[in-house]
């Protein structure tokens, strides 16, 4: 597919990218009490955005640093161009790119790029899931007491608060729990059956999109739903499809 095949140049040239300047000093647009925006957070989606509407300039592009395209286009590009910047920030080699495109609002194709481990995932919503070229499946664990899962904090105190009761409640029961700071690996994660679950309650779309689809080809199981409280927003969990959470 010419889409899949622009999706992973476009994540390759911003792991180049990112790989460059990693451990580098960098230039900060917004320290927050959780989060930190990056100037590279935009030259990347930037470098990203040049490779996918140079080869498509009739799409659109939805991105944590902005729009660009036709936003009428039925075809939009959703883009997370750091996901991980704290991590990145820090020194912490975890951190992604995440491109999608969805067609009509139905998602079609997902790229995931970890620059540091040169992992690929790629996945196309007729299948197959793929990472760096070969198949990959969900775990097949059953028991909540066998797994390992991934509990997302997000950025505001609300929703801080809302989190602790619920990894208070996880990591008693399951094997371990792991606050690894990047959405879109915790999915990958999660389809390449490293992780059994991922689950937070406040993420974007650009964080998610790619790797919810990934999570799905490759048999897991990912409900999302819009949060409560701030309409941009979704909480999420997925799995391998067989664990009881019993997040409730």
């Amino acid at each position: 597919m010419t889409y899949l095949k622009t999706a992973i140049e476009a994540a390759r040239a911003a792991g180049e990218l990112l790989k460059k300047n990693f451990g580098q000093v960098h230039d900060v647009n917004t320290f927050e009490a959780h989060d930190i925006k990056l100037a590279l957070d935009v030259q990347s989606q930037e470098l990203i955005t040049g490779i996918l509407l140079g080869q498509h300039p009739d799409h659109a592009i939805y991105g944590e640093e902005g729009i660009a395209g036709n936003q009428a286009s039925p075809f939009q590009w959703i883009v997370d161009p750091i996901d991980g910047t704290v991590n990145f920030f820090y020194g912490i080699p975890h951190f992604c790119i995440s491109i999608a495109l969805r067609k009509e609002g139905k998602m079609i194709l997902g790229v995931i790029l970890d620059p540091m481990r040169n992992e690929l995932w790629e996945v196309t919503a007729d299948g197959p899931a793929l990472l760096n070229g070969k198949p990959i499946h969900v775990s097949a664990r059953t028991k909540l007491a066998d797994a390992v899962l991934s509990v997302g904090f997000a950025k505001a105190k609300s929703t801080i608060d809302a989190g602790l009761p619920l990894f208070e409640k996880m990591v008693y029961r399951a094997r371990k729990c792991r606050l690894m700071g990047s959405a879109a690996l915790d999915l990958a994660y999660v389809a390449t059956g490293r992780l059994d679950a991922y689950i937070e309650s406040s993420v974007s779309l650009w964080d998610i999109a790619a790797g919810q689809l990934l999570v799905e080809v490759a048999g897991g199981k990912c409900e999302t739903k819009p949060h409560p409280e701030h309409a941009d927003k979704i909480a999420v969990l997925a799995s391998n499809g067989v664990i009881d959470l019993n997040v409730e």
